[in-house]
């Protein structure tokens, strides 16, 4: 199973990166870095919201219906199209009133303006979806326990509630 650091550091993660800075005002180091602490937080709050068997359900069927893995048959079109509407209405869905909160962690972190930030999540966003339909797929995923497993193997064994907490709690640790 492959863990984030596999897509961040591979070809793949290079795609997004690139595809991704050349949509934003960020440097391709800039959005490697937002991207880089991103990724775990999306995908902690996906798995916080799959330990609900109606937060599993709903992404289970977002991945078996629009988000299957085939956006990274086509990653530069995507990236080209530069339209967020799905990735804003993903982070809406899994980040809720945290998101905010998320954007100026990362912003903080990174040194990255929150409104470049909030550009970069809603453009990954459908990404990270897309690898995990793919994933869930290729693990033969159909409960929430799989997608649950799945996401803590993505998050190298990691939970997503202590992912969540250490960057919010990082933004709001700060005087």
């Amino acid at each position: 199973m492959n863990d984030i650091f596999d897509l961040l550091n591979g070809s793949l993660g290079k795609e997004v990166v690139d595809g991704i800075a050349r949509n934003t005002d960020a440097s391709a180091e800039q959005t490697q870095a937002v991207v880089s602490s991103a990724l775990p937080a999306l995908l902690g709050a996906l798995q916080n919201n799959a330990s609900s068997g109606n937060g599993a359900h709903g992404i289970l069927n977002a991945l078996a219906s629009k988000h299957d893995g085939s956006i990274l048959d086509n990653l530069s079109g995507f990236l080209g199209d530069n339209d967020t509407t799905d990735g804003n209405g993903i982070l809406a869905h899994v980040l809720g009133n945290k998101l905010g909160a998320v954007e100026q962690g990362i912003s903080g972190k990174t040194g990255v303006s929150s409104a470049t930030v909030s550009k970069i999540l809603a453009m990954l966003a459908p990404i990270v979806m897309g690898y995990l339909g793919k994933q869930s797929r290729n693990s033969n995923v159909s409960d929430g326990g799989g997608l649950s497993d799945l996401l803590g193997g993505m998050l190298g064994g990691q939970s997503g509630s202590n992912i969540l907490g250490g960057l919010l709690g990082g933004l709001f640790g700060k005087k």
